[in-house]
């Protein structure tokens, strides 16, 4: 860890006090004269002197230049200035080529620049010398390091606590993740108060002490960045046990060793370039050459984000496919390179755009995997806990909406744009950014309120918690209020989403300074008119509020309403959705149902009919139905349907081969199917042991005799086929009896 903070810090100092060998110093300067001049320049007033000097500058390039080539020592800042939108130069390629063009002109005076800013630090450092300035660093590094060495063994039973906490609870997780978060943020303050802060403590030179604090700040916020991704990705050398389960993302071992190695060090990097850019300007190199090495920093940190692209691991969508793997990693190199041109080509505003349109989603959907994957459901060992749906949704849409207005506000600075006088602005351009901004945020609104609306009525649905039955004590109890719920909340869900539709589109309308009036006056004059034109479906919905207010029927019932038969599957404002016990599907206007028969309301009683011989007992037979009709009553399978278990209520009538017996039970809708076959598979093995005879219908031919002659008197010949039709000619007249008889 040392290396990786020293290396880049020595590297920033090293290109401070490099400087060409050929190249020739100025004179230098007293010391005194040097600490007078930085006095005066953080001196306020004398800031707000150069700034107003400078716009003065800028608006006097307006001027109309004659015509013919600018001079050769004119700024090439000029061609772009706001009075001369009329030329050539104004154009974007214009632009790219007199940037890239300064960069060329530069190049050559670099050399003297950087012997200029030697000159100036070795004026300080003379008194210690550069060798014993980095000495000093690397000790401040070193103080650093060893004050968080002693916090990590100073803070043992917090680290214990946080290893303590559940990994299969959504709060044990939490804990886990905000515990090393705090843990992490420990090791943070401890770095930077042993190194920046123990060097703040001694008298420095006023120009060692600007560039060593800045390079301490730089290493801080490397430090910080590491640790952070350590607590977030938890890598493989942090030795924690089940590591993928208490990760704030869903990835694997070797994707969390890539990231948590590559991004430190390119955030390592670009800290100790921004570190140095910082203080360049101050020890002599001017804008052209700040561009100038800007584009070798760029350069570095486009080369380490295509290392680090091109050795990441595959993931586990990739896995399977290389074509999808190689794919995601051309266009991402392809988009690296595309921002690595718009800074060179001088494109700053394009870049910063470009670099949103991909980070932006980025984080967005990074966050809400990590939010949904550190509280996601607990396992089946801790009782499976769960976050509330809302609490999901609010975290989620919460730090959506503070990337996307830190990405707009961002994106507006970066474009010059002052939120005060975009207030107070009446031109064109102006009205349509603030319209633009009130409709992001409206947006915004309405997305957060609507995900918090989805959220409560899917916890009132019991859809955030599903889980298979896996016991008897599991199978859930028939809620007549939760299958309420699960009628109305549907249907309430789309009203409510229609409404914050409408009300943000009219909202956003509003926002960019279109009267809404007239629409709404519109719309009620079309409404009327749809309504006298469209009666069948005003009839049809009406009828469906009628429906539902009289609680007629709920998804998951079976009705019967005329020539529809079916369970109920869903409803639409106008019509609802039965499924055949076969298959089809029934799609009905709510004015064509008429009057409804729901079967499968409180309870059930299904009668049927046994039918026993003439000469059986008929005391022992009931005795044996009941006893089968407790046992099944006690089956696990069917105990939770049975109100009243079969029993039977008596003789029904005297057959054409034997006794008919009435048969009844009671149960919970939909619990007698299954239950009735079962029980004639029982009552057959019963009566069998027993000794009770089952009659079927049998037909008994004495003979058909001939008139003619006692040759002829023999009986005729029985085929199959005339006793299958004897039987079935009986079979249908006991079916037509019995349901009269019903």
């Amino acid at each position: 860890m040392f290396a990786l903070i020293a290396r880049p810090l020595f590297f920033g100092i090293a290109l401070l006090l490099a400087g060409p060998a050929q190249a020739q110093a100025p004179a230098t300067l007293p010391p005194e004269k040097v600490k007078q001049l930085f006095e005066l320049l953080d001196d306020p007033s004398v800031k707000a002197w150069v700034a107003e000097q400078r716009n003065q500058g800028a608006g006097s390039t307006s001027a109309p230049a004659e015509a013919g080539a600018s001079p050769a020592g004119a700024s090439p800042d000029a061609v772009v200035a706001p009075g001369q939108m009329n030329t050539m130069a104004s154009s974007t390629l214009d632009r790219i080529r007199h940037h890239i063009e300064r960069i060329v002109r530069t190049l050559p005076s670099l050399p003297g620049q950087f012997a200029r800013v030697r000159a100036a630090t070795m004026e300080d450092m003379s008194s210690k010398g550069s060798a014993g300035v980095l000495l000093l660093i690397v000790m401040f590094i070193a103080a650093g390091l060893a004050l968080t060495w002693a916090t990590y063994k100073l803070t043992r039973p917090f680290r214990l606590w946080i290893i303590a906490q559940p990994r299969d609870t959504p709060i044990g997780r939490a804990k886990k993740i905000g515990g090393r978060t705090l843990y992490s943020s420990l090791l943070i303050v401890s770095f930077a108060l042993g190194s920046a802060g123990a060097f703040m403590l001694f008298d420095w030179p006023m120009l060692i002490r600007e560039i060593v604090l800045t390079f301490l700040m730089a290493a801080v916020a490397t430090w910080g960045v590491r640790t952070y991704l350590c607590a977030m990705l938890v890598p493989s050398f942090m030795q924690v046990e089940n590591a993928v389960e208490v990760r704030a993302l869903p990835i694997t071992n070797e994707t969390a060793d890539h990231w948590s190695y590559w991004l430190p060090r390119i955030f390592g990097v670009f800290a100790f370039f921004a570190a140095a850019f910082i203080l360049l300007p101050g020890l002599g190199i001017d804008r052209d050459g700040m561009t100038v090495l800007s584009v070798g920093a760029d350069f570095v940190l486009l080369v380490l984000l295509l290392l680090a692209v091109w050795r990441r691991p595959r993931t586990q969508r990739e896995g399977a496919h290389q074509s999808g793997h190689t794919a995601a990693t051309w266009l991402l190199t392809s988009y690296f390179v595309v921002l690595f041109l718009q800074r060179i080509a001088g494109l700053y505003v394009f870049f910063w755009f470009t670099f949103a349109a991909f980070f932006l989603p980025l984080a967005i959907v990074l966050t809400q995997r990590g939010v949904n994957f550190v509280l996601r459901p607990g396992s089946e060992e801790a009782g499976r806990p769960t976050i509330p749906a809302v609490t999901i949704a609010v975290i989620d849409r919460g730090i959506r909406m503070i990337f996307i207005l830190a990405a707009a506000y961002f994106l507006a600075r970066v474009w010059g744009l002052d939120m005060q006088s975009m207030q107070g602005g009446d031109t064109t351009t102006m009205l349509i950014l603030r319209g633009l901004i009130n409709v992001i945020v409206i947006a915004l609104a309405a997305d957060f309120g609507w995900s918090i609306i989805k959220a409560l009525i899917e916890r009132k649905l019991g859809i955030e918690t599903p889980h298979a039955v896996t016991g008897e004590e599991d199978v859930p109890p028939l809620d007549p209020q939760q299958a309420r719920l699960r009628t109305l909340l549907p249907i309430i869900q789309n009203i409510l989403l229609a409404v914050i539709v409408v009300m943000a589109v009219l909202m956003m309308l509003a926002s960019v300074g279109i009267q809404i009036g007239p629409l709404i006056a519109g719309a009620g004059v079309v409404g009327v008119a749809v309504g006298f034109g469209a009666q069948t479906i005003v009839k049809d919905v009406i009828s469906g509020v009628f429906f539902l207010l009289d609680d007629a029927f709920r998804v998951g019932e079976y009705i019967t309403s005329g020539r529809y038969v079916g369970t109920v599957e869903s409803f639409s404002l106008r019509s609802v959705k039965l499924r055949h016990h076969r298959g089809p599907l029934f799609t009905i206007p709510f004015g064509e149902l008429g009057a409804v028969q729901n079967q499968s309301r409180d309870w059930v009683t299904d009668k049927f009919n046994i039918t026993v011989g003439y000469d059986t007992d008929i005391d022992f037979a009931r005795k044996l139905i009941k006893r089968i009709g407790l046992e099944l009553a006690e089956d696990p399978e069917f105990k939770h349907w049975v109100i009243e278990p079969i029993k039977m209520q008596g003789v029904q009538e005297f057959g054409e081969y034997g006794i008919v017996l009435r048969v009844k039970v009671t149960t919970r809708p939909g619990g007698a199917f299954g239950m009735k076959g079962k029980f004639y598979l029982r009552v057959r093995q019963a009566f069998k042991e027993q000794g009770i005879e089952l009659p079927f219908p049998t037909v008994h031919v004495q003979g058909l005799e001939s008139p003619h002659g006692a040759a002829e008197n023999a009986p005729s010949e029985i085929t199959p086929a005339l006793k299958m039709a004897i039987a079935q000619s009986h079979t249908n007249r006991r079916r037509k009896k019995a349901s009269t008889t019903e």
